[in-house]
């Protein structure tokens, strides 16, 4: 097998292939460590970690995440913390990590190794020659390395786990913007920024304002990970450098702003845009998308790790059962799809909705009535692939939801009206590599 790709997805279907036996080769364009943004992680991640043996070394280079508080502008001295412990299912872990990026891709990439995958950085693929389902035969991968030698393997399958690279989805046509929801962010790491007390101290940050919210991650060797997600239209009003265009929309919220007085900045400050796309299938005859390479929809509730890696779990089972029953192939790639599928569509309805008036207005005062807000803090934990009480609780939440849209009708389709122009805007200020590209 070949997987493109050393992110967290990628290290991920790589090991557990290894794990049960699995020739694999896997094909990174960087040299880790390398900086990425997403540091916070996931409840839902923890046994993910002891599947692949990691969760030990994580926890040394993670601060423990317990919680997420959210802040409104009109109540700012009354932020709403939810408690992972508080799932609605007891088997739900009561914790998290937040973590470096480039330690913890790095830890997962040394971890592949170490399970048997060959591990290849400074590769770039540049042509993936997939076979004809009808004649049968194997995937011809190319790629080039840091020394411009061409490289050629073949493989069974191929995995594309590229991130916003998305290689094998923009190759095959598959990719496309998401018409439901578009964003764009602009962040930077900061020192001397206050943590909360006590437990709290690694818990994320989450402020809304006019324009999205913003999102402050404590690290273990005291830097804060800062950034604002906002609506295109509002980012596409840069005239500034990063830096200063970050400052200036932290002072539109002013709690967020009053504890980055005194922060110093600790390293660039860069800007991303059009995260949401999705494509239209994760996998064809010989080979399969996962995490970002397949879709991603938006950072704000942590969830684009967890997907990558609970996608490469079910990617792994589902390679690995293709080639002990080749008869059964479309069956098992179909299923994998599905899954991934019915995770992102339950994080999404949450996510299109966040920054409408309602949506804030509930996670502020929420009501337990039928599980309600344990169920949400499930959906937080990332409890999104089973069919528990927790799905039932949410169609209440849903419910509720729908009833006070209604009541509050002309905020609403305000809101309604600018998701939906902002879709459709297309951001081109990114300073990212992947922007570049």
């Amino acid at each position: 097998m070949v997987v493109i790709g050393g992110g967290p997805a990628g290290s991920t279907v790589a090991s557990r292939l290894a794990q049960k036996g699995r020739d694999v080769v896997l094909l990174e364009k960087a040299r880790h460590p390398r900086f990425h943004i997403g540091e916070s992680l996931l409840p839902m991640n923890m046994p993910l970690f002891e599947e692949l043996g990691v969760a030990e070394a994580i926890a040394a280079i993670g601060i423990p995440k317990h919680g997420a508080e959210f802040t409104i502008p009109e109540a700012p001295d009354a932020p709403r913390t939810y408690y992972f412990e508080r799932a609605l299912n007891d088997d739900t872990p009561a914790s998290a990590c937040e973590v470096r990026r480039s330690e913890f891709d790095h830890l997962l990439l040394e971890n592949s190794a170490r399970l048997g995958v060959r591990v290849l950085e400074e590769v770039t693929v540049f042509d993936v020659a997939l076979a004809d389902p009808a004649k049968g035969g194997t995937q011809q991968v190319t790629a080039r390395d840091a020394s411009g030698n061409t490289l050629e393997f073949e493989a069974d399958f191929v995995v594309d786990a590229s991130g916003r690279d998305t290689f094998l989805a923009r190759r095959l046509d598959l990719k496309a913007r998401n018409p439901e929801h578009n964003s764009a962010a602009i962040f930077g790491h900061f020192n001397n920024v206050p943590r909360r007390a006590g437990r709290d101290a690694g818990n994320i940050s989450i402020y809304w304002f006019q324009h999205g919210w913003i999102w402050m991650i404590p690290l273990r060797d005291g830097a804060m990970s800062v950034g604002a997600v906002c609506f295109p239209e509002y980012l596409k009003t840069r005239k500034t450098k990063p830096e200063t265009f970050l400052w200036d929309t932290l002072k539109l919220c002013p709690p967020a702003f009053e504890r980055m007085q005194g922060a110093e900045l600790a390293g660039p400050v860069n800007a991303t845009g059009n995260f949401s796309y999705r494509s239209s299938q994760a996998h064809g005859p010989g080979y399969l998308l996962v995490g970002d390479a397949f879709t991603f929809v938006d950072p704000v509730f942590s969830s684009g790790v967890y997907i990558a890696m609970s996608g490469g779990f079910r990617a792994a089972d589902a390679v690995d059962r293709c080639l002990e029953h080749p008869a059964r192939s479309a069956r098992y790639l179909r299923a994998f799809e599905r899954d991934v599928r019915r995770g992102v569509r339950r994080f999404s309805w949450l996510i299109y909705r966040f920054n409408s008036p309602v949506m804030r207005k509930l996670f502020m005062g929420p009501r337990n009535t039928f599980g309600m807000e344990q169920a949400v803090i499930s959906l937080l934990a990332g409890d999104v692939y089973r069919n528990t009480r927790v799905q039932w609780s949410l169609r209440a939440f849903k419910t509720v939801y729908y009833v006070q849209m209604a009541l509050n009708l002309p905020r609403a389709l305000a809101f309604w009206a600018r998701r939906r122009r902002n879709a459709r805007l297309h951001f081109t200020g990114g300073t990212t590599p992947e922007d570049e590209a």
